[in-house]
């Protein structure tokens, strides 16, 4: 699952993962993805850090409090890469930190050391 109110980088992801071979469900913000995520039961979940209502932390937090989807990992988005932002990420619960913009590698090494059933 990849969620970013940025179409731009969900498109990217999306080309980026789905021809590596895996199935990939968008969503736009937080709200859309916890909507989404009982239904569709993401492997791996890249989550923006920054969007309007429900923001990148606030999503995590809310995916790992759920027990039924505290052991998917999540993946933090983000164009900032400084330690307070990192650490922040850490807090709400996140696996793994990415810097925006992304190279088609990190996402795919990500991806392979957190999902099962797609490699790239």
């Amino acid at each position: 699952m990849v969620i970013d109110d940025s179409n731009t980088i969900r498109r990217s992801a999306e080309m980026f993962l789905v021809q590596a071979g895996c199935e990939v469900i968008l969503a736009a913000d937080g709200f859309e993805a916890l909507a989404k995520i009982a239904d569709t039961l993401p492997e791996v979940i890249f989550v923006d850090i920054m969007m309007p209502r429900l923001d990148g932390y606030q999503t995590c937090a809310l995916i790992k409090k759920n027990p039924e989807f505290k052991a998917t990992p999540v993946v933090m988005l983000s164009s900032k890469d400084g330690a307070f932002d990192r650490a922040c990420s850490e807090i709400a619960g996140s696996d793994e930190y990415l810097t925006k913009p992304f190279t088609r590698e990190s996402l795919l090494e990500a991806v392979a050391r957190h999902a099962k059933r797609c490699r790239s």
